[in-house]
């Protein structure tokens, strides 16, 4: 395939070496005279182990070429992969000047051109740039239409400094947002040699994925080091303790917790949260991202109450009081949280809960807590279903007991719903159905 990469920095030059080296025929283009130059030269613009070989061997061949004309890039090519940077302004949000320029130029060499064109984002930008920002400047400056007229597409890269060439051809995934199954089929194509999942998607999608990767790589560093400072002030050696936690691929290191959904609760996360933050403040030792851990989880209550608000309804019918399913177990529930902030503001609440309403039969513990500590909440609990049905003017949904589905799928399909736990997906056909994340 014949393919234009716009920005020969980083990205763009292990992404032109590698496609040539995959058999493509590469035009790489650069405002920068210098870093045309060295393509041109069969040398690497930047330092990165291997590349330079590459580089060599594909001019040598005659498969990579440089040049400093946007014009003479899109015309002796079919696919565009824009590759420019997106620094951080001083307020943190993007600098989309470069990715504007050259969706601009891009635009203006596809008018003059006849056949079927495809641009693809690889720069990464907030998920909604590339319909909001990107888009309507090719559709501008070309008077031609995205999907129906060129190609257009998002197609996050997942390169790491330093092994680069090794990630490129050994991807955890391929990901792949299209406006259209052609131009879909088009970059799939650009990787016919690399074993690796490969999944098509919306451009929105695919533009939320590279974040939800570099956020939560951020994430574990920081948590790593976080804990790791705690650990070595009370003497433990943390790679010891890592060690033996990576050996968990179930919960740990595995896709456990990561849906987005409700606050978390019961009788373990909360508490031992704080007992580490408390422990690393008897040290002297500062906990940031523990502090905001837990701050995070009660905004994730208050965002579920504002949602209720929002909905105008008075009369609500709670599904669930328990932190999940199959369990009568109310310690730290977020659920009870929410429902007390609904009865404090005035709120009719209807409750169904049908572990919970055995415990209440049972003598223990969550008998005394649900009849004593929480009273006020107990006298909202039916063992009627029916009876929240009837009472609610919207209906929350706050964990995954399936029997609340086969109660919500005979309510009116225009009935509010606030599903807190993304019951099941049928329900979304509903008119009055919103998820509290998605």
């Amino acid at each position: 395939m014949k393919v234009s990469v716009f920005g020969i920095g980083y990205v763009g030059a292990v992404t032109s070496a590698c496609l040539v080296d995959s058999g493509h025929e590469v035009i790489a283009m650069d405002k920068d005279p210098v870093k045309v130059r060295c393509i041109r030269e069969g040398r690497t613009p930047i330092v990165e182990p291997g590349l330079a070989d590459l580089i060599k061997k594909g001019v040598e061949n005659g498969q990579l070429s440089g040049t400093e004309s946007c014009a003479e890039a899109v015309e002796k090519s079919e696919i565009s992969l824009i590759c420019v940077g997106t620094p951080s302004n001083a307020d943190g949000s993007l600098q989309l000047d470069y990715v504007c320029d050259v969706c601009r130029e891009i635009g203006e060499a596809i008018a003059k051109k006849d056949g079927f064109h495809t641009v693809v984002l690889r720069s990464t930008m907030v998920p909604g740039s590339a319909y909001g920002v990107a888009l309507p400047i090719l559709e501008e400056a070309s008077g031609k239409k995205g999907g129906v007229d060129f190609g257009f597409a998002n197609n996050p890269e997942f390169l790491r400094e330093s092994t680069a060439i090794f990630d490129y051809y050994n991807p955890p995934k391929i990901v792949i947002g299209a406006s259209d199954e052609k131009t879909g089929k088009m970059v799939s194509d650009l990787y016919h040699n690399i074993d690796a999942p490969e999944v098509i998607t919306s451009i929105e999608v695919a533009e939320g994925v590279k974040y939800a990767d570099n956020a939560w790589h951020a994430m574990k560093v920081g948590f790593a080091n976080e804990l790791g400072n705690i650990l070595k002030d009370h003497g433990v050696d943390s790679h010891k303790v890592m060690d033996i936690f990576f050996l968990d691929t179930k919960l740990n290191i595995s896709k456990a917790y990561l849906l987005p959904g409700f606050a978390f609760g019961g009788s373990c996360l909360p508490k031992d949260v704080r007992a580490l933050r408390a422990s690393a403040k008897t040290k002297g030792v500062n906990t940031p991202i523990f502090d905001a851990l837990l701050e995070a989880n009660v905004e994730q209550v208050r965002r579920a109450y504002r949602m209720i608000q929002e909905s105008g309804a008075k009369k609500v019918g709670l599904f669930g009081l328990s932190f999940k399913a199959k369990t009568d177990d109310l310690r730290e529930s977020p659920l009870v949280t929410l429902a007390d902030m609904l009865l404090k503001d005035g709120y009719e609440l209807k409750i169904y809960d049908p572990c919970v309403s055995e415990a209440r039969k049972m003598d223990g513990a969550n008998k005394r807590y649900i009849e004593e500590g929480i009273p006020q909440i107990s006298a909202c609990l039916t063992e009627n279903a029916q009876e929240v049905t009837d009472h609610g003017e919207v209906f929350v949904i706050g964990n995954p007991t399936q029997e609340f589905y086969t109660i919500l799928a005979g309510v009116n399909d225009n009935a509010k719903i606030l599903d807190l736990v993304r019951l099941d997906d049928s329900l979304q056909a509903k008119g009055g159905y919103t998820g509290i994340c998605w």
